[in-house]
């Protein structure tokens, strides 16, 4: 009877565990970790309450050049998912590679990074803002929906249904997007880091980078001289800087060409508790519209 019972009970206890899916934190949801925000945010509205993600940058922080700390780096050890995007932040791609092997998620293989604009001699590599278009993340969380249901394949179906409401959702502002933009007096967009690509890609304007991808990088003389000229010629009345950067050279092309300042931003990282990507993406289409001078569809 011993017997007979061992030959049923351990199949039975091999399947369950094998249908308990990917291991869970002490409060029994699957932890992961997101190198920034938009993946911090499309992890939990694609995870839901099964889920908890741990951002690797600080609310407020520059993510570009992040460094990680040891408690950080145990983080994404014992995640069971790492969500990134290799090759916009150096420490976290290395930190993956020697810890997370095969539970990284690179967001950059869902989409198809493009080389941003040179906004000086030196500017050259792929631009990673693919959030900025809400199209491709769209295409990142139909991504990341399958990638955990391989993680956790005993809640696939609830990853594809939030997922499936995430994507409806960023269709419709992607929507309110073409239909704000469709009629401006103007379509250049003068910012202060070309971080916009393909946002300005997506929606028909042209981007005026006055420093490159990296928003850290000195613009030189020349350069100022430049988007200063650009300026004038297009009669911009908006040149656009950033939360997380400091304004001070938006300010001298302001100044140079007679024009104002106003905030775009490039959602790397937030600084309002009780702001979303959402809030912050029609917080920019707003300022859009006005700086560009669009008509209401």
């Amino acid at each position: 009877m011993r017997r007979l019972l061992t030959s049923l009970l351990v199949p039975a206890v091999l399947a369950a565990l094998a249908g308990c899916g990917a291991p869970a934190s002490a409060d029994g949801r699957i932890p992961m970790v997101a190198a920034f925000y938009p993946l911090q945010f499309v992890s939990e509205r694609v995870g839901g309450d099964l889920v908890r993600v741990t951002n690797l940058t600080k609310p407020g922080a520059e993510p570009h050049d992040v460094e990680l700390s040891p408690r950080q780096v145990a983080r994404i050890s014992d995640a069971s998912l790492a969500v990134y995007l290799h090759g916009f932040q150096p420490a976290v791609d290395d930190a993956i590679k020697q810890n997370a092997t095969g539970k990284g998620f690179d967001a950059a293989d869902a989409v198809t990074l493009e080389h941003a604009e040179e906004s000086d001699e030196h500017e050259h590599g792929a631009d990673p803002h693919v959030w900025l278009d809400p199209t491709l993340l769209a295409a990142i969380s139909d991504r990341l929906a399958a990638r955990l249901a391989q993680v956790d394949p005993a809640h696939a179906g609830d990853y594809t249904a939030r997922a499936a409401t995430l994507h409806a959702q960023l269709i419709a502002l992607d929507g309110e997007f073409t239909a704000g933009l469709a009629t401006c007096e103007r379509r250049e967009l003068v910012t202060s880091h070309t971080a916009f690509h393909y946002l300005a890609e997506r929606y028909h304007l042209t981007q005026i980078g006055i420093t490159g991808v990296d928003p850290e990088a000195e613009p030189s003389p020349r350069r100022l001289a430049e988007v200063a000229t650009d300026a004038r010629a297009h009669g911009t009345t908006t040149i656009f800087f950033e939360t997380l950067v400091s304004p001070k050279v938006a300010e001298t092309i302001a100044r140079e060409v007679g024009a104002s300042t106003a905030v775009l931003d490039p959602l790397e990282g937030l600084t309002d508790p009780d702001a979303d990507y959402f809030s912050v993406m029609r917080a920019n289409l707003s300022a859009l519209t006005t700086a560009l001078g669009c008509e209401p569809s």
